[in-house]
């Protein structure tokens, strides 16, 4: 399944390599932003199936708020990549779960086709090992 796919994350090397990963899989990849006010214009004007939110943006840690929003008001699949996964150890309303940083490419596969099949109502067996779910 090809979907469209928001990049959050301030980190611009870490935001290019996850948009070449991302294209690499048949994803359209609508949007790389580094903060939440970017992030929120761009939701508000683009369809979006799955963001992947980085939490500590160029505004702070801004990131969590954001996932919420998406998630729970405009229905976007949401996972976080962060090195700080602590900070959403007890879930966040309307995400998936958090992938943690630094990564590499297969876990980004996995763990977007984990959320995409979820999305679709498609059947998961499993989670990928290096995603934390949420509730």
């Amino acid at each position: 399944m090809t979907a469209r796919i928001l990049i959050i994350e301030d980190e611009a090397l870490v935001a290019m390599e996850l948009r070449f990963v991302l294209e690499d899989l048949g994803h359209e990849v609508v949007g790389t932003v580094s903060d939440a006010r970017s992030a929120r214009q761009l939701a508000a004007e683009t369809e979006i199936d799955l963001a992947l939110v980085d939490i500590h943006l160029s505004d702070g840690p801004t990131g969590i708020e954001v996932g919420r929003e998406l998630g729970q008001d405009l229905g976007v699949s949401v996972l976080f990549m962060t090195a700080n996964p602590g900070m959403v150890r007890n879930g966040v309303a309307g995400t998936i779960g958090v992938l943690c940083k630094p990564t590499d490419e297969r876990a980004v596969q996995t763990a977007v086709d984990y959320a995409l099949r979820r999305r679709e109502g498609r059947p998961v067996e499993y989670a990928p090992p290096e995603l934390q779910l949420f509730g």
